[in-house]
C-alpha cells in the first residue's frame, strides 16, 4: 500500500492509512479475477452493491491480498464474499470483509444505455 492509497489522499480522512474506498475497490478487483475466463467477449459485469465493515487500520507500507468467492448465482447476478488481509509478514490479520454482487451484462448495450457507446 502506497501513500496514493491513504485515507488523506482519498479524500476521506485526514490519517495516512489505507482508505475504505480503495480497500472496497481492491476486493471488487478479485471479483473481476474471479470472473476471469467465465463471461463471454461480448459480456461483462458491474458491481451492483457493495456490503464492507473496514475492520482494522493499515499502514502505507503493508502488503494486503484481497480475495472474492463466488457464493450465489441468481440468474446474471454473481454473490460473492470478499476480505482482505495483511499477509503474515506485515502482522497478519483480517482488514475487511463483506460481500459484493455483481451482474452480467451485454457490454455494448450497457455502453449505449450510458450514453458512453464507440467511446473507449
Amino acid at each position: 500500500m502506497g501513500e496514493e492509497d491513504t485515507a488523506e489522499q482519498f479524500r476521506t480522512g485526514d490519517v495516512p492509512v489505507l482508505a475504505t474506498p480503495r480497500l472496497i475497490a481492491l476486493c471488487e478487483e478479485a471479483t473481476c479475477r474471479a470472473t476471469d475466463g467465465h463471461l463471454t467477449e461480448v459480456q461483462s459485469s458491474v458491481a451492483t452493491r457493495v456490503q464492507f465493515d473496514h475492520l482494522a487500520p493499515v499502514a502505507v507500507g503493508a502488503v494486503v491480498l484481497a480475495e472474492a468467492t463466488l457464493v450465489k448465482v441468481e440468474g446474471r447476478r454473481l454473490i460473492f464474499t470478499v476480505s482482505a488481509a495483511r499477509l503474515e509478514g506485515e502482522g497478519g490479520g483480517l482488514v475487511g470483509a463483506g460481500r459484493v454482487t455483481r451482474v452480467v451484462l451485454d457490454r455494448a448495450a450497457f455502453l449505449a444505455k450510458a450514453g458512453a457507446a464507440g467511446k473507449p
